[in-house]
């Protein structure tokens, strides 16, 4: 399957935008992430001279207390937050530097092993050439997913940027997607949504009316998603999308 369409009158008529989701909808998020946890955990072990076990339980379990404390917001998935409750769990209490040099050694790394999967770019270059807006929704804190757009050179792709941090809120929650729509002051049945979530990305995006298409991985199934579309390689998306079957969009 690299696309399958499962409503098509939803997907007939040319978007006048598309929403996109960033982590493991632009990007595969979990190798950088395990390789940069890693890191984090090597630079703890010896900056805090305990065994790599007990530093990985402690950023396990100051992972679920933060995310309980602060339930669904942006700065519920902050590193920051993470490694300094970590730390603590340790009994070595607040340490302001070394809670800051490994949250730095977190994304750095991360960043370092991130990369875009293929036809991501072209096609949003292909969008903003036949007049099609662009826009993100985002889950996390806005500077780093700042951070990682400009990484991958997707800085002038976008015409607007809506993060949890701003909106105030995860997804699938009401207010991201009611501040991007807004944002790009256009009738919710003529956006279109991308995302890689089932829940957070096309529930999400049905509340407001959107067409949704579900990015999933190579030979998994996305039909019982609810999904207008879903797809495993973008630059197949690219040839649907500009083949002419899409009422209002030439080929390219």
């Amino acid at each position: 399957m690299s696309l399958r369409i499962h409503n098509s009158q939803k997907v007939m008529r040319a978007p006048q935008a598309i929403i996109f989701d960033t982590d493991n909808t632009l990007y595969a998020y979990e190798h950088p992430h395990a390789q940069a946890l890693a890191a984090t955990e090597r630079k703890a072990v010896r900056l805090l001279g305990v065994g790599q076990e007990e530093v990985r339980d402690a950023f396990a379990r100051a992972r679920e207390e933060v995310k309980r404390q602060l339930g669904k917001t942006a700065s519920s998935h902050s590193r920051l937050l993470y490694f300094q409750r970590g730390i603590e769990i340790l009994g070595r209490k607040t340490q302001l530097v070394i809670t800051l040099d490994l949250e730095q050694t977190y994304w750095r790394t991360f960043l370092s092993h991130c990369e875009l999967f293929p036809g991501v770019r072209d096609f949003l270059l292909a969008l903003r050439r036949n007049g099609i807006g662009t826009a993100i929704i985002t889950d996390l804190t806005s500077q780093i997913q700042f951070r990682k757009i400009i990484y991958f050179g997707l800085d002038d792709c976008f015409d607007y940027v809506v993060t949890s941090e701003e909106a105030g809120a995860d997804k699938p929650e009401a207010a991201p997607f009611r501040l991007a729509i807004d944002k790009l002051g256009l009738d919710p049945s003529r956006i279109w949504m991308i995302g890689d979530h089932p829940v957070n990305d096309v529930a999400g995006a049905r509340n407001f009316g959107l067409s949704t298409l579900l990015r999933v991985d190579r030979g998994r199934d996305g039909a019982s998603t609810g999904c207008d579309v879903e797809f495993d390689d973008f630059n197949e998306l690219h040839r649907y999308f500009f083949s002419g079957k899409v009422d209002g969009v030439g080929k390219n």
